[in-house]
């Protein structure tokens, strides 16, 4: 005897149901962190600088890049306002030399420009010589500090020799500037901040001439140079 066209479909539908059951029960989380030789489980947790960027490889780099000092907070009158900054508390390796930059404290007290940017973006590359236009041309009444926002330092330093651009900067490969500051996951990004460290603007947006530059420092930080 012969099952029935009804059948048929029938036993066909348990076997898809029968499947989905399969599919959906739920086993171990097959996607959790392998564990460590320790039992504990693998963080991918961002770095600042690659374990391979150390202070005698990045020699060379740096003597040839030839980077202006990294802002300092010794003799800044109204240092303490850098409390009121969401940068407060932050310290960073300076590009140019190595040395450790709070950078809240090193901007207190003057108008800064806070770029961030990449080694492998297009925009920035083109954007890091106007920056450094408008810094020669703002002389001391704006602070101008670059933040690469990668952990590949020695490329980033590479990259500033090429671009024949030397200020000064920090490295911040796990990206905490754009996170304080809130702003987007996009580059470049400038940040204006006032004297006493607050920000006065976020614009994600690369920059073609130092009068564009000066044109949003007027606006937003009421400096005209």
């Amino acid at each position: 005897m012969h099952p029935s066209s009804a059948g048929r479909w029938s036993l066909a539908a348990l076997v898809v149901v029968i499947a989905l059951i399969v599919a959906i029960w739920p086993r171990g989380n097959d996607d959790a962190p392998a564990p460590s030789a320790t039992g504990a489980a693998t963080s991918a947790a961002p770095v600042d600088r690659r374990a391979q960027d150390n202070p005698q490889a990045l020699a060379p780099l740096r003597e040839t890049a030839a980077l202006d000092p990294c802002p300092s907070a010794a003799g800044t009158p109204a240092a303490g306002a850098s409390a009121d900054s969401p940068l407060a508390g932050l310290t960073f390796e300076c590009v140019g030399d190595g040395s450790t930059v709070d950078l809240a404290a090193a901007l207190a007290g003057k108008p800064a420009v806070v770029n961030l940017w990449a080694w492998w973006c297009g925009p920035c590359a083109e954007e890091l010589p106007v920056l450094e236009e408008f810094a020669e041309r703002a002389g001391d009444a704006v602070t101008v500090v670059t933040v690469h926002t990668d952990p590949n330092e020695a490329n980033a330093l590479s990259k500033l020799t090429d671009y024949d651009v030397h200020l000064p900067g920090v490295q911040d490969g796990s990206g905490r500037v754009q996170a304080a500051v809130g702003a987007p996951a996009v580059l470049p990004v400038t940040i204006l901040l006032r004297a006493d460290g607050s920000v006065a603007k976020v614009l994600p947006q690369p920059f073609r001439s130092a009068d564009e530059v000066a044109a949003v420092v007027d606006e937003y930080l009421g400096v005209a140079v």
